[in-house]
């Protein structure tokens, strides 16, 4: 047991001084860390997102009702939601190399146990045990993408990270519509799981954790005020870094309203799609165009915040948020059943949530140090998958009350609510306290 812990710690190699060599290991592994994660937080969205595309099949064969499935996924999202802020703050201090795989393989375990699941309690028991671990991919990453990738050019490594939910999310429906029609809803889940054990031995052979692990300098600081840092207790960082973090808790409040969107159209938008006319797998593929969407959100969002906005996250942001409003109308508008007409709505929400939904994660660690990178995006994050979990058990409820025009009219306020907040931060670059003015986070020598 002590040497499987001894795994997690981060131990710091001998330090590279060859301003040449820094430049050449930076991008190399700059370039590798990012397929990696890629790759294993896409498989991450196999293992979390096989349940919603395989819910219209719970429904018809094991009887499960609207407000079951939607009690499911709203606990779903409030364990999810906890660990991830919990994660969080163990990332910051444990090797992500060890960390980001062992949450994957358990996940895969969970899916391959549901799907060997009949009962309501089992599956609810094996959906919570993936909730849980499913909190250990993205605070990884996000210590990494802030660690490895310097400001003046994050937004743009950090869309293209981004697009893993959309190709992860694009892919499932097709894998568990594919996956479900020709061997059934079990089978919909042991693939995903079969998949992400494998992706987890993968990435402990691809991974690595922060630069200095390597040798290499980290970014923009000295090394004797990163160990400073580094020697700061949990609790101080945490007080200091993002509770009493103002930008923190507005950033927080905007992902709620977010991931209402966000959440809702990506789970119940299979089952509004079936009660207009589509059949299971038309009503995923039309689905999958949400992905699609996200997917050049993610990347065009990075790009203009880099570039037009010179690295501040707000005004993009609020951009991008306003412009929810009328895809999600345009969608509600929509009469019959038209795929391409569908299919072209769903695009352009994907296409305008998966801004903000990348952009506040960049945001949250930005406002705060590098340091507090994992427990200030846990923390957003938690309030994340608080919007997520309302739009479960609680959007149920709406849709048995006020039907699915209760539903679009809760969406479009949540969006108009998400745009007032992340206006306040139109002009935000970040937030340093007093002790960290300093610190320029710009690129180490050589790099």
């Amino acid at each position: 047991m002590r040497s499987f812990l001894q795994l997690f710690r981060v131990t710091h190699a001998k330090r590279i001084v060859d301003p040449k060599r820094i430049k050449s290991l930076y991008q190399y592994w700059r370039v590798r860390l990012l397929i990696n994660m890629y790759c294993g937080y896409a498989v991450f969205y196999f293992t979390r997102k096989s349940f919603t595309f395989i819910t219209p099949a719970l429904i018809s064969t094991m009887h499960i009702s609207k407000v079951d499935i939607g009690l499911i996924a709203s606990l779903f999202y409030i364990i999810y939601g906890c660990s991830k802020f919990l994660s969080g703050i163990l990332s910051d201090r444990l090797n992500a190399r060890y960390f980001m795989p062992l949450g994957l393989f358990i996940t895969g375990v969970a899916n391959i146990l549901f799907g060997l699941s009949s009962h309501l309690y089992l599956f609810l028991c094996f959906w919570l045990l993936n909730a849980f671990f499913q909190g250990w991919g993205w605070p990884p990453c996000a210590k990494l993408l802030t660690r490895w990738y310097s400001r003046k050019q994050r937004g743009r490594w950090w869309g293209v990270w981004n697009t893993c939910h959309n190709v992860g999310g694009a892919l499932i429906p097709l894998i568990v519509g594919v996956s479900a029609y020709h061997w059934g809803w079990r089978a919909a889940m042991w693939i995903p799981g079969v998949i992400a054990i494998v992706m987890s031995v993968m990435l402990v052979v691809g991974l690595r954790d922060v630069p200095e692990t390597l040798g290499l300098p980290p970014l923009g600081e000295h090394e004797s005020k990163a160990s400073t840092l580094q020697a700061e207790s949990t609790l101080v960082i945490l007080k200091r870094y993002v509770f009493t973090n103002r930008y923190i808790w507005l950033l927080a409040l905007a992902y709620v309203l977010v991931y209402v969107v966000r959440t809702a159209i990506n789970d119940w938008g299979a089952v509004y799609l079936t009660e207009h006319g589509y059949s299971l797998v038309r009503a995923d593929s039309c689905l999958s165009f949400f992905e699609v969407g996200g997917f050049f959100g993610s990347l065009l969002a990075g790009w203009i915040s880099d570039t037009c906005f010179n690295g501040m996250r707000g005004q993009t942001n609020v951009l991008f948020c306003f412009a929810i409003v009328f895809a999600v109308f345009a969608l509600w508008a929509l009469p019959g059943h038209n795929f391409l007409l569908h299919a072209a709505c769903i695009f352009a929400i994907g296409f305008t949530v998966f801004g903000p939904q990348m952009l506040i994660g960049i945001a949250a660690a930005e406002v705060s140090h590098k340091n507090a990178a994992g427990a200030s995006t846990g923390f957003v994050g938690l309030f994340a998958y608080l919007g997520a979990a309302l739009s479960g058990y609680p959007i149920a409820l709406v849709l048995r009350v006020a039907h699915w025009h209760g539903f679009f009219m809760v969406l479009i306020g949540c969006c108009i609510a998400a745009t007032l907040l992340l206006a306040c931060m139109w002009s935000v670059r970040g937030y340093t306290p007093a002790a960290m003015a300093s610190d320029a986070n710009s690129e180490p020598v050589g790099a």
